[in-house]
């Protein structure tokens, strides 16, 4: 399983997650594991990718690094941008969304919901739909919050289901997300830091559109 690594120093690695890798230390493979075959040591998970989706990823090296990263993520000073196929087109082509979402654990699988009560969560993000060719969607989307599945959950509450994802009404194929640009502060010198990655426009279904991307 090839890992590509965009920056590392003694404190972090940036690198990029492979479709079909878990985030975490669970089952193999894992970019906990992987991660750990390059440095010679685990690392410190500070966020993570549904196991379908791939794109660009920090991992601390030490627990200040950690605490740091992690600090950012819960003051939304911790910037992700996705890249994603969508069904359907769009009647807004840009603006924002909002949802009460409830993730269900044992069905693993995210829900809209319309009332607050235990276990539900704000979500927000903004989106603005760069393309669209053969009733599909690229949207180029902005997380406000991080919750799980929280892109699938919004856009298939709305009737556009990410391309491959069948567990939100998605047609099937491989899951259409990527997480294209991280940006974030140095944990220890506080310089500021981005870092971006495409998805291979080359693979179905991402070859709709070509290379367009903002």
């Amino acid at each position: 399983m090839n890992m590509i690594v965009l920056y590392e120093d003694d404190a972090l690695i940036v690198c990029v997650k492979p479709s079909g890798v878990l985030s975490e230390k669970s089952e193999k493979p894992n970019m906990v594991s992987l991660i750990a075959a390059h440095t010679g040591a685990e690392p410190f998970p500070v966020h993570r990718l549904d196991k379908e989706t791939g794109g660009v990823t920090v991992y601390a090296k030490t627990k200040q690094a950690a605490a740091e990263l992690s600090r950012q993520i819960q003051q939304w000073s911790f910037k992700k941008r996705y890249l994603a196929v969508a069904q359907g087109v769009f009647d807004e082509k840009s603006g924002e969304m909002q949802n009460l979402l409830f993730h269900d654990k044992q069905k693993n699988k995210t829900f809209a919901v319309s009332r607050q009560r235990a276990g539900v969560k704000t979500a927000e993000l903004s989106y603005n739909v760069i393309d669209e060719k053969n009733g599909f969607s690229l949207v180029d989307i902005v997380l406000r919050t991080g919750r799980t599945h929280q892109i699938r959950a919004q856009l298939s509450s709305r009737n556009h289901p990410l391309f491959g994802d069948r567990k939100y009404g998605g047609r099937a194929g491989n899951l259409a997300l990527h997480a294209y640009r991280l940006a974030f502060s140095h944990p220890r010198s506080g310089e500021a830091l981005e870092f971006e990655y495409p998805p291979d426009f080359t693979i179905p279904p991402w070859n709709m559109f070509g290379n367009k991307k903002e």
